[in-house]
Parts: C-alpha cells; structure tokens; sequence
C-alpha cells in the first residue's frame, strides 16, 4: 500500500471494517475508520449528496464542499489528486481524479450519464420495467438498469467492466458491434475500440482499477448491500432495490 496516498488509506481502511462484516462499534478499529471517511459507511441522509472528497471538486463550474448538492442533471469534475464520492438518488458513484462527469434526468432519478473523461465506478439502482439508464463513454454507449459498472473514457478507447449485473455494450462508432453482457463479479470486462484491433472494436480487458471494497462502499452509501461479499470470499444476493 502506498501510504502516502490518501484514497489508498481508505481502502485499506475499508478493507478492514468490511472484513469484521461491519460490526466493528466499540472496536479499536472505529477511530481510525472515522478519521479517515469521516464516518463509518452508511446511508446518507436524504438532503446530503457528497459522503467523501478530497482536492479540488466542482459541480456545476463551482467549487464544491461536503455540502453541496449533486442533481440529476449536475456536471461533476475533479481535478488532480482529487476525487468524490457521491450519490443522486439510488445511484452513487466513485469518480476518481482528472474526471469529468455529466448527468441528466428529472427530480432525483438520472436517466443518462456521460464520462468525457477520465474514470468512474458506479452503482446503479433498479429501473422501473422498460426503463434503462444510458451511459456514454469516448466510444462506447451502455444501457443498464440496477447494475455496478466501472468505466474509464480515452480519446480513442474506452474501458468497462460490467462488475455485476445486465448491460447492453455498443460501439457508439459502429452500433451493429455490440455486445449483451450479464456479470456476477467481474465476469467480461471490454474495452471498446475506436479503431478495430483484429477486426474487432470490442475486445476482452482484464479486471483493473477497482476494488469489490469501493463498490461496497458505494452501495452503502444508498442503502444498499453490495451482490459480493469479497471479505467473506462468497457471493450474495444483492438487497435494497
């Protein structure tokens, strides 16, 4: 572990309490998990948005702090060493430094949402039926519904990894090169091509930049069990929806 670095820490942290299965209360491992998230993981409150950042944030082009609100049509970004942790709704998202993410939708619900660029780690609450939430990467379009997804945004590729649950992938350069997805943990990460490498624009990826802890974390944060439990070393139905 890099010590030094801050997001570091707290997964390591992390890794820790989801180990104790949570209940940690009392505990000697309780001090130092506060000091670093600033509270123990869980749901945040209905009139909270952001439940971490670090370094320099904005949304909507101002500066933002623990209190400011996210909407289902903000435009989130960060800037070096930064990144924040949110929610909208029944959706949360880890997006890490040099990031720019845009969101769209009525009241609380997004419907849409674009990574310009950089890198995201989202979880996703159930859509109603016929319902899907629309991603949009540098060359990639995804519909989803409940579902955790990872997503990095290059001028000429895209990465994915459809960490569990449904997705529809598509190349938004070529949308008959397509791909229906259906994970459990991590099953069938891609990246999608500008440019055809073997005649292919979307082609297997392995497993990179995230952790089952973030998305745990993430999952918290809307009142949500994650569908994996990697501290315990099994798999579970995910709850909440």
């Amino acid at each position: 572990m890099d010590r030094d670095d801050p997001l570091e820490q707290r997964r390591h942290l992390l890794r820790l309490l989801l180990a104790s299965g949570g209940a940690i209360a009392g505990s000697a491992l309780l001090a130092p998990l506060v000091h670093a998230f600033g509270n123990v993981p869980k749901k945040l409150p209905p009139n909270q948005s952001i439940y971490d950042m670090r370094g320099r944030v904005t949304v909507d082009g101002k500066p933002a702090s623990r209190s400011t609100p996210i909407t289902a049509n903000s435009k989130v970004q960060t800037a070096s060493n930064s990144y924040v942790v949110f929610a909208v709704g029944q959706d949360a998202h880890l997006l890490r430094e040099n990031s720019t993410l845009e969101l769209s939708g009525a009241d609380a619900l997004a419907d849409a949402m674009r990574l310009f660029t950089g890198r995201v780690l989202s979880v996703f609450g159930q859509r109603a039926a016929g319902k899907r939430m629309a991603l949009q990467t540098t060359t990639a379009t995804i519909g989803i519904r409940g579902t955790g997804v990872y997503m990095e945004s290059e001028p000429d590729s895209s990465y994915v990894c459809t960490c569990y649950g449904a997705v529809a992938l598509a190349s938004s350069t070529n949308p008959e090169a397509r791909e229906d997805i259906v994970s459990r943990h991590h099953d069938a990460p891609r990246y999608i091509l500008a440019n055809p490498e073997g005649g292919k624009l979307i082609i297997p990826a392995p497993m990179k930049n995230h952790t089952d802890e973030e998305l745990m974390l993430i999952e918290e944060i809307v009142g949500r069990q994650a569908p994996i439990a990697s501290a315990q070393g099994y798999s579970a139905p995910r709850r909440g929806y």
